[in-house]
C-alpha cells in the first residue's frame, strides 16, 4: 500500500513535496495510517487534534495519545478542546454538524497563523460509500452521488482509493497502535448502522464494490460537469439579480425541456430541500413560500423570488411545509393526515387540519407568547401557564411551540391551543406527534 500510495501522491498532489501539510488526526486508524504514510515518504507534516469532549475520559486519552505520537515522531502538534454541545445547542446544529463547523474552522485558523498549506483528512473509499448510500436515502441529485471530492481548496484526501480494509491490514504490517472509537460501534448513527449492519454482506454480495462505485462516480463527475456548463447558460437566460436577491422567471424555465430539474439545479445553491414544494411552486398561487435555513422562495405571478431571511426570522428554527410527513431537527416530529383520533398523550395531538395555514413554525417559546390552553375559553400568557404548571427554569428554557399563521397550535409536549380543536363539524384531521 506504501508503494501504491506513494505514485497516487505523485501523479495527483506533485506540490506535496514543497508544502507544510498539516494532517488532522484523530487518533484513529485511518489518520495513523495517513500520518505514518506521508512521514515515511518525508513529506513536511504536522498534527491537528480536536478533542470535542463528547466521550469523557476516552476524548482525553486521544488527544494524549495523539501528542504522545507526535513525540515519538518528532512531529509538531496541534490540540484544541472544544464544548461541542454547548455550541450545537447555541448554533441549533446536530452534534455531528457542529463538530464538523469546529474541526474546519480551526484548520482554517491552523493553516493561517502556522503558514501550513493544505489540511490531510484521512477519508478512504468506504467513506465516500457510506456517503453514497447517506446521500442515495436523501433522495440527493446529481452533485450528492459524486462522491468526496480528492480535494476541495486546502482540504485533500489522499487515501480515498484505498478501502478500510487494506488500511487495516497496512496498519498491522507496520505494527501501528491506534485508538479505537466506541461510537464507531454503536448503530445509533445512520453511518454507523450502514457500516455495521449493510454494507458487509453488500460488499460479499457484490464481488469489487468499491472499485465499481469508483468508476460509477468518475462517471458521474464528467455528466455533472456537462450539466454545470449548461447550467451557466439556463441561468443567465431566466434568472437575474436583483436588489432583493434573485429573480427566475417561470415562463421561460417553463419553455425549457425538464423544468423541475432545472430549478432542482439553480436552486441547489441555496441549499432548498422541500423539492416537492418547490416544484409546486410552478403552478401554485401567488403568494406561498417555502424555506431553507438561510433563504425564502416566494411564488409572486410570473417569478419565482429568493430572498435572504433576516436575522429575526433566523429566530424561527424550523418551517414546516405542507408535504413534509417528518423532520428529524430540531425535535423529532410526524405529521400525518388521519381520518379519526387515536390514543393522544402528551407527546401527540390530534389538530382540525382545515384550521391550520401553512408553513407551521415551530420555536422556541418567548415572553409575550399568548395561547387558549385546551379546555379554556380565554387566553393566557405562556409564562404564566407556566407558572401554573410549576416548570422550572431549566424546563422552560427547553419548550418548544408549533404555531400555524402566528397562532400557537401546540406548546409541544405540554398542551394544545383550543382553536385548533377537533370537533363534530371536522373532516380533516393531522396528527401531530413527538419522540423522545
Amino acid at each position: 500500500m506504501l508503494k501504491a500510495c506513494k505514485q497516487h501522491i505523485e501523479d495527483l498532489f506533485p506540490f506535496f513535496k514543497e508544502g507544510k501539510l498539516l494532517v488532522a488526526c484523530s487518533g484513529g486508524l485511518d489518520s495513523v495510517v495517513l500520518a505514518h504514510i506521508l512521514r515515511e515518504l518525508e513529506y513536511n507534516i504536522g498534527l491537528a487534534h480536536c478533542n470535542f469532549s463528547l466521550r469523557g475520559k476516552e476524548s482525553d486519552e486521544d488527544e494524549a495519545f495523539v501528542i504522545n505520537l507526535s513525540e515519538k515522531w518528532n512531529v509538531p502538534v496541534f490540540t484544541e478542546t472544544f464544548n461541542t454541545k454547548e455550541y450545537a445547542a447555541t448554533h441549533k446544529l446536530s452534534t455531528q454538524m457542529a463538530a464538523r463547523e469546529l474541526r474546519y474552522n480551526w484548520f482554517e485558523e491552523l493553516l493561517k497563523d502556522f503558514k501550513y498549506d493544505y489540511i490531510l483528512t484521512a477519508h478512504h473509499a468506504d467513506d465516500n460509500l457510506e456517503t453514497f448510500l447517506i446521500n442515495l436515502s436523501r433522495g440527493s441529485g446529481l452533485r450528492g452521488l459524486t462522491g468526496i471530492t480528492e480535494q476541495n481548496d486546502k482540504i485533500i484526501r489522499p487515501l480515498l482509493p484505498f478501502s478500510r480494509e487494506e488500511i487495516f491490514h497496512f496498519a498491522k504490517k507496520e505494527k501501528l497502535f491506534w485508538r479505537e472509537d466506541s461510537s464507531n460501534a454503536s448503530s445509533d448513527y445512520l453511518r454507523n448502522e450502514l457500516r455495521h449492519e449493510v454494507i458487509p454482506p453488500f460488499k460479499k454480495a457484490s464481488k469489487g464494490l468499491l472499485k465499481s462505485l469508483q468508476k460509477t462516480q468518475r462517471n458521474l463527475q464528467q455528466t455533472e460537469a456537462l450539466v454545470s456548463d449548461y447550467m451557466v447558460l439556463v441561468r443567465n437566460l431566466v434568472m437575474q439579480e436583483t436588489s432583493q436577491g434573485f429573480e427566475i422567471s417561470i415562463s421561460k424555465l417553463q419553455e425549457l425541456p425538464n423544468p423541475d430539474a432545472l430549478l432542482y439545479e439553480l436552486l441547489s445553491p441555496f441549499q432548498f430541500t422541500a423539492w416537492d414544494d418547490i416544484s409546486g411552486l410552478l403552478y401554485a398561487q401567488s403568494g406561498k413560500q417555502v424555506f431553507a435555513s438561510n433563504f425564502r422562495l416566494i411564488k409572486d405571478r410570473e417569478v419565482l423570488i429568493i430572498t435572504k431571511i433576516t436575522s429575526e426570522e433566523k429566530k424561527v428554527s424550523k418551517f414546516i411545509s405542507e408535504n413534509e410527513t417528518q423532520i428529524d431537527s430540531p425535535l423529532k416530529m410526524s405529521f400525518f393526515p388521519t381520518d379519526k383520533m387515536g390514543y393522544i398523550d402528551t407527546n401527540t395531538v390530534y389538530v382540525d387540519a382545515s384550521k391550520i395555514s401553512y408553513p407551521l413554525v415551530l420555536r422556541r417559546w418567548e415572553e409575550g407568547d399568548v395561547f387558549q390552553p385546551f379546555g379554556m375559553k380565554g387566553k393566557k400568557k405562556l409564562s404564566k401557564f407556566f407558572k401554573d404548571e410549576k416548570l422550572s427554569l431549566a424546563s422552560k428554557e427547553q419548550i418548544w411551540i408549533l404555531l400555524s399563521n402566528n397562532q400557537i397550535v401546540w406548546v409541544v409536549g405540554y398542551r394544545m391551543d383550543d382553536r385548533f380543536k377537533i370537533t363534530p363539524t371536522t373532516d380533516k384531521i393531522l396528527k401531530i406527534a413527538v419522540a423522545h
